[in-house]
């Protein structure tokens, strides 16, 4: 910190001769209690703040606490920003953390392959932000947390996600291997939406995006899940088995139906998804049945699929799920 000189040796008479005027500087004796939420503006003087702190119980001489920050304290502004202070804690505590910066980050999560139905509704339900947010294109947003300001505009967060989707597929397209069975970045997305879906372990998205890539080029169709129940939800849970009759619905998405790619995203990926579709696994596997680990157990050809599903309908009816 700087201090000037005359400053410096008045403090000094002060920790000698009176130390009860100098101990909530320093914190001496105090104990931390709960903590307070305190914004600061921008734009703040240092005194519009030492008002704030005295409102809310964190300091109780505001005139005493300027003196002790020109003596102890250091020249650098207040920062804007929303702040945890403490009660308890030492006066120059505060005033640190405010000059710093070191304000309360703000974060919203985006998990990898939510729709983007459930996105706006996430946004929507933040009361920390501000104004009205529309449902975004579905696969337009990249899965991510992202840090926001408080009262910021949905629409602006919003913007910031699908400009993220954007530079990530400016990145990681240039890498593209020749495993990958995508043409442009767009397929890159629906694709990937389709791998979000079908797995949640992280060790098995280059597996399964090789699986769907060896259907692509071979002119297989899909047969992914995911793909049907889409346009009935939107994405949220079914809750249910899939009909006959949705088997059979040509809606565009269902890759029972046609081979090929749905005609859009059915989630928002993240960004190892991305990946995964533009740099596959390469094997021979064509299918995937779940093992009832959370994971899937593949397969080169339908006899031995074949075999594999019969075990997990073996396993769920042991468990009472069939």
């Amino acid at each position: 910190m700087k201090h000037r000189p005359a400053l410096a040796f008045a403090a000094l008479l002060l920790l000698i001769g009176v130390p009860m005027v100098v101990s909530p500087w320093f914190g001496w004796g105090s104990r931390p209690g709960e903590a307070v939420s305190l914004t600061v503006p921008p734009g703040a003087s240092l005194g519009a703040v030492v008002a704030e702190l005295d409102k809310a119980g964190l300091i109780d001489a505001q005139r005493q606490f300027r003196i002790l920050a020109r003596l102890f304290g250091d020249d650098a502004p207040v920062q804007a920003g929303r702040y945890a202070l403490r009660k308890g804690d030492a006066w120059r505590t505060y005033l640190e953390m405010m000059q710093q910066g070191k304000v309360v980050r703000l974060l919203v999560t985006i998990p990898e392959g939510m729709p983007s139905v459930l996105i706006a509704e996430k946004l929507a339900a933040e009361k920390r932000l501000s104004g009205p947010v529309k449902t975004p294109v579905e696969g337009s947003v990249l899965a991510e947390t992202y840090e926001f300001s408080e009262g910021e505009p949905r629409e602006a967060v919003l913007g910031r996600m699908q400009a993220a989707m954007l530079s990530a597929l400016s990145e990681l397209w240039p890498r593209r291997t020749a495993a990958t069975a995508v043409s442009s970045p767009r397929e890159t997305i629906i694709l990937a939406s389709i791998v979000e879906k079908e797995t949640g372990k992280a060790s098995e998205r280059r597996r399964i995006a090789g699986v769907y890539s060896n259907r692509l080029r071979q002119g297989m169709k899909l047969d992914a899940d995911p793909t049907v129940i889409y346009p009935i939800t939107k994405g949220k849970p079914l809750g249910r088995r899939i009909r006959r009759s949705e088997l059979n619905a040509d809606t565009g998405y269902n890759t029972y139906l046609k081979p090929g790619l749905p005609v859009g995203a059915i989630a928002n990926p993240g960004r190892d998804s991305l990946a995964a579709v533009l740099d596959p696994e390469v094997h021979k596997f064509l299918y995937f049945v779940a093992d009832g680990t959370g994971g899937h157990v593949f397969a080169a050809s339908y006899a031995e699929h074949q075999a594999n599903v019969a075990k997990w309908y073996a396993l769920r009816r042991s468990r009472g799920e069939m």
